[in-house]
This record gives structure tokens, C-alpha cells and sequence, in this order.
């Protein structure tokens, strides 16, 4: 039997070194990366097109800690210089973050105190000359005051914070929320909870403030050229008819008035609920249905009388300063919608409307 022993030079030349690394890539090009990393990790970095790539580590560094100095070291590329701003070098009106989501308290008119799951959407303006914002200090600013209860004092406080951290002239806060109020069925005796679409703003603009509460309310519109065609087949034909009445939605948007700072969510509702009663009910037996049918006979309403019988409630309140109203009457009888814009005041004026605005009308129970 003859046996090959290989040696291993005592001092090894560059040609032996040279020979050894190119069986050892030899080897390594056919071997699997589990053989690979067997062997020695480092091996994989001989491989063509990842001779200069390092060998990372693979495990969290559970134990690591962060000092003031190695933050400091931290690249930030937002707050970089003008050289880095990439397209046109102009001033962004609105730059932030949106939906982000935190539990809020706040105090009701009649049942206390309600901690209710809220959208927060923040933003501020971005100068020209700026690359960019941080934009988790606007988080940050807004978690500070998000323990106290609400008030548009305490969402002042925090957009003066991130205003003032992230060195901007104009700057938005807007708050999205499901509110629920109990509501009684219209004969039966029962009630049951509904829930209303309430957005909140604060806005500053050329150091003006602006307090603006959104409130989508849902109710039933009956047509009433439709409810007098019906009752002219019954009255000339002995013909059953009936009207067409469909489920619509009103957007009203008001700003406080210079001086006010509360206007209660149930008071606006209220508002709402008095100038077209025909509100989507909860809770419904026999009794109501049918109370309910009466109730769109005696408001059967177009889409325009809508919206002035909303501004008649808003323009009444010495509370409410510039408002809006957006009305969709979802058509029964249609294939597309009624709807209807009236506005009061400068701040809601738009010579052009977003293309999808009254889509986002469209009630989702």
C-alpha cells in the first residue's frame, strides 16, 4: 500500500501560500455554504465578486448601549445641507406624518370623561432651503401632552413644541375620531349607541390659529318631487307608490370664533339634528320603522335645502365663526349622486375640490 503524507513546509514560501489559497478556493467553489462556514466563515470572502465584502457580525448585540457621544456620531440625513435636496428647491406647505394612532381622553358634555381611540395626522412647513424634518419629534411632542385630557389648549401646547423643534413657521394638527353618543329610538323606548365621524384641526398659518371641528352626520333624505308624484298616482289613479328616499351624508366644518375655545361634539350634533331630523336610527321595532316613514314625510328635503337648513343652525350659534357644508344624497333612484357645497367666511373657500371628496362621503357603518 502506498501512503501520501502531506507536509507542511516549516516555513512556507509566497509560491506554497499562493498554491494553498488556490485549492482552498478551488475547494470552496463547489462546496455548499454550510460546508463553507463549517470550515471557516471567512471562507466565503475568497469566492469571486466578494473578496472586499466584511464578514458582519449576525447576532443582536443584546448588551450594546448607546452614549451621548456615539449618538452624536449618528448620521442625519434629513437635517443635511441644501446640496443634498433632490428636485426643485422650493418650501413644502405640509410635510409630517399621518394616522398615527394613540388613546385620547376626552370630556364629554353628558357622560363624563371617554377615552376613545384617535388618528393623529401632524405636519409642518418645510423651508426652502431645509433638506428635510425629523419626523419622529413630531410623535414625540405630541405623546407629551397625549395623557392630559383634550382640549384645544392642550394640542396648542404640543404643536408649539414640534414647531419650535423643528424650527418651522406653519403647522397643522389633526385629530380623527369615532364619537359615541346614545341615542333613543323614536317610539319604542329603546336606544342604542351612534357613532359620529369627528375630525379636530388646529392650523397655524402666518401666525393666525384656526380651531376647526368636522362633523359627518348621517340621516335619510326623501325627494320630494318624488314624495308628490306618488301621492298624485294615488290621489288621480288609486296607484300605490312610494317615494324614493335614500341614506346621505353632510360634512359640516365650522371654525370656533375668535374667542370661543369650546364647542361641545353633542352640540354640534344637536345643531345638525335640528335642522334635518331625519337622522339614521340605532336601535328599531315595528313602531319606529313606521315613525320613521313619517318622520321623512314631514322633511321630505332636496339636496340644496339640506345645506341651507345646516347653515341656518350654524349661522345662529355665536360660537361658530366660518363654516362649510358638504351634502351627498346617495341616490336611490340615480345612478350617481346629489350634492351640494355651501361655505361661509374665507377659510373654507376652494376654487378647486379634491376629485374624490364627496367619495369619501360614502358612510361605512
Amino acid at each position: 500500500m502506498n501512503m501520501h503524507v502531506t507536509t507542511t513546509p516549516e516555513d512556507p514560501t509566497r509560491e506554497d501560500a499562493a498554491e494553498a489559497l488556490r485549492l482552498l478556493r478551488l475547494w470552496a467553489a463547489n462546496a455548499t455554504e454550510a460546508e463553507r462556514a463549517e470550515l471557516d466563515p471567512d471562507v466565503a470572502r475568497l469566492l469571486a465578486g466578494q473578496g472586499d465584502y466584511p464578514s458582519f457580525s449576525r447576532d443582536y448585540p443584546q448588551d450594546f448601549t448607546v452614549d451621548e457621544a456615539y449618538k452624536a456620531g449618528l448620521p442625519d440625513l434629513q437635517n443635511g445641507p441644501s446640496s443634498l435636496i433632490r428636485g426643485s428647491q422650493r418650501q413644502i406647505q405640509h410635510v409630517g406624518i399621518s394616522n398615527f394612532r394613540l388613546p385620547i381622553l376626552y370630556h364629554t358634555r353628558d357622560n363624563g370623561d371617554l377615552t376613545l381611540e384617535t388618528s393623529v395626522t401632524g405636519t409642518v412647513s418645510l423651508e426652502a432651503e431645509k433638506k428635510g424634518i425629523n419626523m419622529s419629534r413630531i410623535m414625540r411632542s405630541f405623546y407629551a401632552h397625549a395623557d392630559k385630557t383634550f382640549s384645544f389648549e392642550v394640542i396648542e401646547a404640543a404643536l408649539d413644541d414640534y414647531k419650535t423643534d423643528l424650527e418651522s413657521f406653519d403647522a397643522r394638527i389633526q385629530m380623527r375620531l369615532s364619537f359615541p353618543m346614545r341615542v333613543n329610538s323614536l317610539r319604542s323606548g329603546l336606544s342604542g349607541y351612534q357613532y359620529y365621524d369627528i375630525a379636530l384641526e388646529l392650523v397655524e398659518r402666518n401666525n393666525v390659529r384656526q380651531k376647526i371641528i368636522h362633523l359627518d352626520y348621517v340621516y335619510s333624505s326623501t325627494c320630494p318631487c318624488s314624495l308628490e308624484l306618488s301621492e298624485h298616482a294615488r290621489a288621480t289613479r288609486n296607484q300605490l307608490a312610494t317615494p324614493h328616499s335614500q341614506r346621505s351624508v353632510a360634512r359640516i366644518s365650522v371654525e370656533l370664533a375668535e374667542g370661543q375655545s369650546c364647542l361641545w361634539f353633542e352640540d354640534l350634533i344637536d345643531m345638525a339634528r335640528a335642522a334635518v331630523p331625519t337622522e339614521t336610527q340605532v336601535m328599531v321595532k315595528r313602531e319606529d320603522e313606521q315613525a320613521f316613514a313619517e318622520l321623512n314625510a314631514a322633511n321630505p328635503i332636496f339636496v340644496e335645502d339640506a345645506a341651507r337648513l345646516f347653515a341656518e343652525q350654524l349661522e345662529n350659534d355665536a360660537r361658530v365663526g366660518d363654516f362649510r357644508v358638504l351634502a351627498s344624497h346617495q341616490e336611490s333612484l340615480h345612478s350617481h349622486d346629489a350634492v351640494s357645497v355651501l361655505t361661509e367666511g374665507p377659510t373654507f373657500e376652494a376654487a378647486s375640490l379634491d376629485p374624490r371628496l364627496f367619495q369619501s362621503l360614502i358612510h361605512v357603518g
